[in-house]
């Protein structure tokens, strides 16, 4: 019965000992919970007949982008929501969250992709797929940023 006992206590001591959490791992969970830290911000506004796109772009310390982006498109409700996503050399591919303003009790979720040419952002135009309610643009195909309405210039930022 001894024995049994000492066996016991010997799973217990080595259950308690790998429950401990190495020092860096900790570290890294704790830098992942970290909020990223805005390094810059630029404005940019496009125009194109009746439509207006602003456009905020909050560059992070981690060298992803987030930022704010309202739609005003002729005749439909405007689309308020954020960005996020990175640079991909001088290609800008976010992720657009959206309200519509009409109907704010659905989420809709589109991706983008900006050009950076000569100081503008081009949002360009590209083929989509959605998959299990993903909407994504199809691998190997081009996007077009040569045939485009909305090309974006850079604005003061509204201050708040």
């Amino acid at each position: 019965m001894r024995i049994l006992s000492w066996i016991c206590f010997l799973f217990v001591c080595i259950g308690f000992g790998s429950c401990k959490q190495d020092p860096e791992k900790k570290a890294e969970k704790e830098a992942k919970l970290k909020p990223d830290v805005v390094v810059s911000t630029a404005c940019y506004m496009a125009l194109y007949e009746n439509d207006t796109i602003d456009l905020k772009i909050n560059t992070l310390e981690s060298g992803k982008v987030s930022g704010d982006m309202v739609m005003k498109i002729d005749k439909m409700p405007n689309k308020i929501g954020e960005i996020f996503g990175d640079f991909h050399g001088d290609t800008l591919l976010v992720s657009y969250t959206f309200i519509d303003a009409g109907n704010d009790k659905v989420t809709y979720k589109n991706p983008l992709a900006f050009l950076k040419k000569e100081g503008q952002l081009i949002l360009g135009n590209g083929k989509m797929e959605t998959t299990m309610g993903a909407t994504y643009f199809v691998k190997g195909e081009p996007i077009d940023f040569e045939n485009v309405k909305y090309k974006f210039s850079t604005v003061d930022c509204p201050e708040k």
